[in-house]
């Protein structure tokens, strides 16, 4: 059971939570605390802990995150309540200045199109950048349902592969659209989700995007990731990093600016959708998030705003949004 807790964790959370326990440990040797009190953990020594980070870190919730795993896989209660509440609240206040990073800028849709133009669509690496750009943007994704890290992390029981079911079909109205099932997300572990890929009257259709990719790479085996390419007679994964990279050297070619990781695709999606008019709710199911959920995010949108403002729409526009996010807040 244990083994299956901790595999329930992705590998990046794994380093984060491993920094809180390590944090925690020298704290508790700083305090002189014994190791008979150190678990179960109370809540006054949990709120301490937290206090410590004050006024030098942004947040304190990812090491309470990590305690509480390390709680649940030892078997012990845990025992955070109001004190460590008032402790994490006062930490995220306190945070100095230096600690907040500015605004993720977006992906928008004049970097989608820059992309379209900048990649040789022959180029089977390229076809597959293609693919999973216009996936993560118009299907709300986080870049890392779509790519892995690196060839060693590989398992297809967590990652998309070209066996995971992708079916299509034809909304009421006639427009075609796709279905494809991922094993794993961070907020369903194996359940896994579904993705919706619509086709769009738009050059930058993720549909034909993502089938083009399956044709043009038609060679690489079912058990290869989703959007592995082939390389010569044999074939490659493509990975988080060396898509950014590709996707950079477009951009930066052409005056666009440059992206450090993947998440600014699916904010850029959320933004792009709402703009063009999308009901929230529509939105909200497509990014496959909770109501309060989707409502957090919304915040982050906004902070965002002004680079989709400068480029394609007016003041007027983002007022209008405002608008109709505050009518979906009071209804949901």
């Amino acid at each position: 059971m244990r083994a299956v807790q901790i595999f329930s964790i992705d590998q990046s959370t794994h380093v984060n939570y491993g920094a809180g326990l390590l944090r925690f440990t020298q704290y508790c040797d700083s305090m002189g605390i014994g190791e008979l009190d150190r678990m179960p953990t109370s809540d006054i020594l949990l709120a301490g802990f937290v206090a410590a980070g004050a006024g030098k870190v942004a947040s304190a919730q990812q090491w309470v995150s990590g305690l509480r795993l390390w709680h649940d896989v030892n078997g012990a209660p845990w025992l955070g309540d109001q004190a460590l509440k008032c402790a994490l609240a006062g930490v995220k206040k306190l945070a100095p200045s230096s600690s907040r990073r500015p605004p993720r800028p977006p992906v928008t849709l004049e970097h989608m199109r820059a992309l379209l133009e900048g990649l040789d669509l022959l180029n089977t690496r390229d076809a597959a950048v293609w693919a999973a750009a216009t996936v993560a943007f118009w299907s709300i994704c986080r870049l890392g349902e779509l790519l892995i890290t690196s060839q060693q992390e590989f398992r297809p029981e967590k990652h998309v592969t070209r066996a995971s079911p992708l079916t299509y079909a034809k909304t009421r109205n006639g427009v075609e659209c796709g279905t494809l099932h991922i094993p794993w997300t961070k907020t369903t572990a194996s359940e896994g989700a579904d993705i919706a890929i619509t086709d769009l009257a738009d050059p930058t259709s993720p549909l034909y995007a993502i089938r083009y990719h399956l044709a043009v790479n038609a060679e690489v085996p079912n058990d290869a990731p989703l959007f592995a390419f082939e390389q010569g007679d044999s074939w490659q994964a493509l990975t988080k990093p060396v898509f950014l990279q590709r996707c950079n050297e477009i951009w930066k070619a052409q005056g666009l600016h440059t992206l450090e990781g993947g998440h600014s695709f699916r904010i850029g999606g959320t933004t792009e959708w709402l703009l063009r008019g999308t009901p929230p709710d529509v939105v909200q199911k497509q990014g496959r998030w909770l109501s309060s959920a989707f409502l957090l995010y919304w915040r982050k949108v906004q902070t965002v705003l002004p680079f989709f403002i400068s480029q394609a729409f007016n003041a007027s526009e983002a007022l209008r949004l405002d608008r109709i996010m505050d009518d979906f807040e009071r209804n949901v």
